[in-house]
């Protein structure tokens, strides 16, 4: 008799890896390269990782537009700006007051370590730069990896809600497993290539937004139902609606 191999608490065991590649090619597959992350430079990129902490990016676009009304979107201008006017140009993003200190503590990090050049900024080693990026003040891991990911084309894997919840429920990770064990997963599971890191972050939103929601997920039809473990109560209510 062949002995089970027990679950382990944390991220999946190793053996278990390699599904990470079928979940991406399956998302492909179904729905198509998304093309994130929206943004006319890296700045602009930059802000918008900063601004969508804890809210819906269309809040995001309407204080983006503000600024960039108000000639704002490069770091001298926005280093520069009076707080107060700050507020007001970002309030939709929620969180306004927290934001703009981040936001200033963000150019000024810039002006101080990187003679407010993005080009010098990227120029350092990646494992540098996000030490870096955690120390300023309001950017958290998450935050951190879309700037590496998005506006600096750094293979860094962005974990998010998102995926945490499509991992648990698929038996992959747990509550106990942290930010940084669920980014090397997904990083020892893929090929080192910022370009598939980007598509498959966007699927994963784009999925636990569409289908894996927090509340009534439609497993029936999410393109990952399939590879839901036999034991999960959402595999046995796939697997009826398959079979009816």
């Amino acid at each position: 008799m062949t002995k089970s191999v027990p679950r382990r608490r944390g991220v999946a065991a190793p053996n278990r890896l390699p599904i990470i590649q079928h979940y991406y090619n399956t998302l492909l597959e179904m729905h198509g390269p998304q093309r994130w992350w929206p943004g006319r430079s890296r700045f602009e990129v930059i802000i918008g990782a900063i601004l969508v902490q804890n809210t819906a990016w269309t809040n995001v676009e309407v204080a983006i537009r503000n600024l960039r009304q108000e000639k704002l979107l490069t770091p001298a201008a926005l280093h520069a700006i009076d707080p107060e006017k700050l507020y007001g140009l970002i309030r939709s993003s929620g969180y306004f007051r927290q934001k703009a200190k981040t936001l200033k503590a963000f150019t000024e990090f810039l002006c101080e370590k990187h003679a407010g050049s993005l080009t010098k900024m990227f120029q350092t080693p990646t494992v540098r730069l996000r030490e870096q990026l955690l120390a300023v003040h309001g950017i958290g891991p998450e935050t951190a990896d879309s700037i590496l990911l998005y506006a600096g084309g750094r293979p860094v894997f962005v974990v998010d809600r998102y995926a945490r919840r499509i991992l648990g429920r698929h038996d992959l990770a747990d509550q106990a497993s942290s930010y940084d064990e669920l980014r090397r997963l997904f990083e020892a599971s893929l090929p080192k290539d910022a370009q598939i890191y980007n598509e498959f972050h966007a699927l994963i939103v784009h999925t636990g937004k569409q289908f894996c929601r927090k509340s009534a997920p439609a497993c029936d039809d999410c393109a990952l139902g399939k590879f839901l473990p036999a034991a999960s109560p959402l595999a046995t209510r796939h697997a009826k609606l398959a079979n009816s």
